[in-house]
């Protein structure tokens, strides 16, 4: 029976990037696990599987914490991509699998997109009755985490008469023909990141400034590539000057190895990102799954977060390596868990609008490694 099942699974997964082709919303990526890790008893009779697209060393004490309140269960911690993540739930729906408990990731558009398929299963307690509207969409759908979308340079190679504080200051740095930022400005690939894809949709929809960057971007041969670490590793190490559209959680960790990361909150305007969590329709353990999500919203849960710099702070109690905008109250913009989400997904507009990054990128995609 479950060699069937998995046969099944493999099929539909099969199927699902076929269909979703270039214009999917999850048509790159991997449809598997970066890593696995096992927590609790091995005995346990009550087990959790939780899929996520956070870093399994950013979020390891996030569980360890969740674990001491429940020491009678167990769980496994599978790390993913956020395409494969959600390629693999949007088959596992469709097959009626039950393959996973949680699904938390940073592309929550996707998520979005499975609770409108129907593939999501409600949950309610206090606690997610007390979240505000724009992070919880119709009791199915949680952002749990705050981290906004920043800049990052390295003030070993960028001094600060040359160092960004809004995407007007990046395309004054990239305009010059003999820049010394030629080549060497890096962003997600969108094509691989659901959460690049959604970033950079987001520009499109919120600046005015986005037809110069990305004019700005192609000319001056800046670089898209995979993963917020990647990406922050190659501006601590000097071969990027330059970070654009990364998450600051995975920045500010960085910052606390390397004193010389700044991490910018851009001054124009600062998009704010909840990471969702979902409860998948066909979970085994949906109890397990709604008691995590309670202790993430807990007061124990934020605190941990907020350790972890999943919930960076933006009242003037930042970190110093965080440099907030002049005026956070108006450049501070939550993405909101909507429908609106979706329409960045609608196969045309994303068809159109990977056409427009791949013609700015050309072939200065570096690959996944």
């Amino acid at each position: 029976m479950k060699a069937a099942l998995n046969a099944l699974l493999c099929a539909a997964l099969l199927l699902a990037g076929a269909m979703s082709g270039a214009a999917g919303p999850g048509a790159a990526g991997p449809v598997a696990p970066e890593a696995v890790k096992s927590y609790g008893p091995a005995e346990a009779r009550r087990r959790l599987v939780v899929r996520s697209t956070t870093d399994l060393a950013l979020f390891e004490p996030i569980l360890l914490a969740f674990l001491a309140r429940n020491p009678d269960i167990a769980f496994s911690y599978e790390q993913w991509s956020s395409n494969g993540l959600y390629l693999a739930a949007s088959a596992a729906c469709r097959a009626g699998a039950a393959q996973a408990d949680l699904l938390i990731s940073s592309s929550i558009d996707q998520q979005v997109k499975l609770a409108n398929d129907g593939c999501a299963r409600p949950h309610r307690s206090a606690l997610t009755a007390g979240l505000p509207a724009e992070a919880n969409w119709r009791d199915e759908v949680f952002g749990i985490t705050r981290e906004p979308a920043v800049i990052v340079y390295n003030r070993a190679t960028i001094g600060p008469e040359s160092a960004p504080r809004s995407r007007f200051d990046l395309i004054d740095l990239l305009r010059p023909e003999d820049s010394r930022f030629r080549g060497r400005v890096a962003t997600y690939d969108i094509e691989t990141s659901g959460l690049g894809y959604l970033f950079a949709f987001a520009d499109s929809q919120q600046a005015t400034t986005f037809g110069s960057l990305i004019e700005a971007f192609g000319r001056s041969g800046a670089i898209a590539t995979c993963c917020s670490a990647e990406i922050i590793d190659g501006v601590a190490g000097g071969r990027y000057l330059i970070a654009y559209n990364v998450l600051g959680s995975y920045a500010l960790a960085r910052a606390r190895e390397n004193p010389d990361i700044v991490v910018v909150a851009p001054d124009d305007y600062t998009l704010v990102l909840s990471r969702a969590a979902l409860i998948p329709k066909h979970a085994a353990a949906p109890d397990l799954a709604g008691a995590l999500i309670d202790f993430l919203l807990s007061e124990e849960g934020r605190a941990a977060l907020r350790t972890a710099d999943l919930i960076v702070p933006t009242d003037g109690k930042a970190e110093p390596a965080l440099r907030l905008p002049e005026n956070p109250e108006a450049s501070l913009r939550q993405i909101p868990l909507s429908p609106v989400l979706l329409v960045g997904l609608d196969q045309h507009k994303r068809r159109a609008f990977i056409a427009r990054w791949r013609a700015t990128f050309a072939s200065r995609k570096t690959p996944r490694r």
